[in-house]
């Protein structure tokens, strides 16, 4: 009898993107040693704009220096992917997870990703679908819903996906969401007539999507981030 594949959902609440970052980084480290199951962040950031390794400065529209008093941070990462927002009201998932282990590819991987959240799109009456050639992310019509950007060191996955709930969509007027320049940023509460619960009950929703779209017939909830996190909210 085969053994039902496992992974444990860590809910963070809302956290420092640097200090998820740290997290990201520790939990890759333990999960290509084998010393932790497949591992799915669940969390918001305060306002803040990340790049990936291309560093495409210019799609930031903002003088680096007037982030401040727009309550909002920058960071350059390793990720894949252009310049993106994170905020509060966007469902955010970081898997660190080994693709050997689930037996999928790169490309395969991020085709799943966008699945998850057209699935969870749908689930609201929103038909969602993946971007045309060198668009990333997901989209309803010409409007972006959810981006992508992940990065993978030695079949190991970090960063992930984010999930526009109901986001303040000002905040993207200040960037070229993704690199695309002339496309719209939307979100759930624009595109759907439903009323939306609760911020938390459509991220478990987004979870249980992953979940079931990656084969994962043990998901093991952790609402603690205590043995994560210190009291002071940084990595033990």
């Amino acid at each position: 009898m085969r053994v039902p594949r496992s992974l444990e959902v860590w809910k963070l609440g809302t956290i420092n993107y640097l200090e998820a970052l740290k997290l990201q980084e520790k939990l890759v480290s333990d999960r290509k040693v084998h010393k932790i199951p497949d591992t799915l962040l669940a969390l918001q950031h305060p306002p803040t704009y990340t790049l990936g390794k291309r560093r495409t400065d210019h799609n930031l529209l903002i003088p680096e220096s007037d982030l401040k008093g727009i309550g909002a941070e920058l960071h350059y990462t390793q990720r894949g992917g252009d310049i993106t927002f994170h905020g509060p009201r966007q469902a955010i998932l970081y898997p660190i997870v080994s693709l050997r282990d689930i037996g999928l590819g790169a490309r395969r991987y991020v085709e799943k990703l966008e699945l998850t959240m057209i699935e969870l799109a749908s689930q609201y009456g929103v038909k969602a679908c993946p971007g045309q050639a060198g668009e990333t992310g997901v989209w309803v019509g010409e409007r972006k819903i959810g981006a992508i950007g992940v990065r993978i060191s030695y079949g190991v996955t970090s960063h992930g996906l984010a999930f526009n709930i109901d986001p303040d969509l000002n905040y993207f007027k200040h960037i070229v969401p993704c690199g695309i320049a002339d496309k719209e940023v939307t979100s759930l509460r624009k595109e759907t007539n439903l009323v939306l619960p609760t911020e938390e009950v459509v991220h478990d929703q987004l979870i249980s999507c992953f979940a079931r779209l990656f084969g994962y017939g043990n998901v093991v909830w952790k609402d603690s981030a205590s043995s994560l996190l210190s009291d002071s909210g940084e990595i033990k």
